[in-house]
């Protein structure tokens, strides 16, 4: 697959004439028709006629002269999450199918709508987006850019989202990230992945996994599109965010759990990056986080994603437990042996582990380590056997999910070789950092980028 063009690169053809925006929706669903492409794997709802509609009305205010929103006429995806005025949201699952239309759009999807969002449909996910691997029963499972030949997991929950981005399907996509949803696919699949601060971007008319940890972000080319999209979806005036310098940025190396059991593609690029870095003058410090060793014991009862979820579904799994995916409810009805004060708890905790790990964290510009410790291994391996998926689905969790019980921020950007498995660096901060994980993020791309 060719890289994804970043946004700006499609606003400025725009704006110079070189391509119309029915153009670029006509390639985008004519990829997802491709028979022999992942279009059917990776959309569960395609918007076609609509898409069209508004690439047409946004080509002719173009050639009027009209003032035009930062995304006119630019084909974006988004997560079967959300609500669409006069759809179901589906979530992923059978289970909902027929549930009433939700009557309006999800505020990020009018955000969307109002920066001139061409939206192409709706994602495949794991069912309910209780999942880090991207597998789903019901829909099937869109194969990972790299290595088709095998067909590897794309990563999840936000499967559809980083395949519609890598094939062309759409210019950018908008998932969740719950416990590493937009990062998990993004690293896997070798793109941008960004979750934000999980209140700065409103959470209405998103199926819900986890109140505590869910937060919605996108998956997209590049950080500076990552940045243009969050500001959307957070409302904000958007300022293109300058890259910090790299001589001098201050990195922390967590050497407590994020650098264990690494994939030896995944040690070999992440260590390759910092080098990298390094030269470049960055201060990349190896440090010890011991709040990160808490992380195990304070989720020993699955956490705020199980106590919660289990709340959520326990009346639709007594009824219909029969039509989730097995693996899925599985997880969720571990909750059920979890009392209030198990959940008082679980939340009083996390507040001191975001206490220590604060402290212990704020000298650095960002974080950084491997965003999975794993590449992304064969689907059909997973779907054989449920030991080895509930392994992977850990190992592809672990290093995302910290920073979620944080209540950080964290972008993911390629850092391997060309032509290799795909792996991500991830950079974080705690929560309110966001600008400033996505400066750090621009000179960190721009030096891995230099051949």
């Amino acid at each position: 697959m060719s890289a994804p063009v970043t946004l700006a690169q499609l606003g400025a053809d725009l704006t110079a004439g070189r391509i119309t925006s029915r153009a670029l929706t006509d390639a985008c669903l004519a990829r997802i028709d491709d028979a022999a492409g992942e279009g059917a794997r990776a959309f569960i709802r395609v918007h076609r006629d609509v898409a069209l509609a508004s690439a047409d009305a946004y080509d002719r205010l173009r050639a009027a002269g009209a003032a035009l929103p930062p995304l006119a006429g630019i084909p974006i995806s988004i997560k079967d999450l959300f609500d669409v005025a006069g759809e179901v949201t589906r979530a992923g699952s059978v289970v909902l199918a027929d549930a009433p239309p939700t009557p309006r759009d999800a505020p990020i999807v009018a955000r969307l709508r109002q920066a001139g969002a061409v939206i192409v449909g709706r994602t495949n996910m794991t069912e309910f987006a209780f999942s880090g691997i991207g597998i789903n029963p019901h829909y099937d499972t869109p194969r990972n850019p790299y290595d088709r030949a095998t067909g590897r997991i794309p990563g999840g929950s936000s499967s559809g989202a980083a395949v519609s981005v890598t094939d062309g399907m759409a210019a950018a996509a908008i998932g969740t990230d719950t416990g590493g949803s937009v990062r998990i696919p993004a690293a896997l699949c070798g793109i941008t992945g960004f979750k934000p601060t999980a209140r700065r971007v409103p959470l209405g008319g998103c199926f819900p996994l986890s109140r505590s940890l869910d937060s919605i972000g996108p998956l997209a080319a590049s950080v500076s599109c990552c940045a243009l999209l969050d500001a959307i979806l957070a409302g904000e005036e958007y300022a293109p965010p300058a890259p910090l310098p790299i001589a001098g940025l201050r990195l922390g190396v967590p050497k407590d759990l994020v650098l264990d059991d690494l994939d030896g593609e995944v040690a070999h690029a992440f260590a390759r990056a910092l080098t990298r870095l390094s030269a470049a003058g960055a201060r990349v410090e190896e440090f010890a986080c011991p709040a990160l060793l808490d992380i195990a014991d304070i989720n020993k009862q699955g956490g705020f994603a199980v106590l919660e979820a289990y709340a959520l579904h326990r009346r639709l799994l007594a009824e219909r437990g029969d039509r989730y995916d097995p693996r899925v409810a599985s997880r969720i009805l571990r909750g059920r042996e979890a009392s209030a004060a198990d959940y008082i708890d679980l939340i009083d905790r996390r507040a001191a582990f975001i206490a220590a790990a604060g402290a212990q964290i704020a000298r650095f510009d960002a974080l950084a380590f491997p965003t999975a410790q794993l590449i992304a291994p064969p689907l059909a391996d997973l779907v054989a056997d449920d030991k080895t998926f509930f392994n992977a689905n850990a190992r592809a969790l672990r290093n995302t999910s910290t920073i979620n019980l944080l209540d950080g921020c964290a972008l993911s950007v390629p850092c391997h070789e060309p032509g290799a498995a795909p792996v991500g660096l991830m950079l974080a901060a705690a929560a309110g950092a966001d600008r400033r994980v996505l400066a750090a993020g621009l000179a960190v791309e721009a030096t891995l980028a230099r051949r």
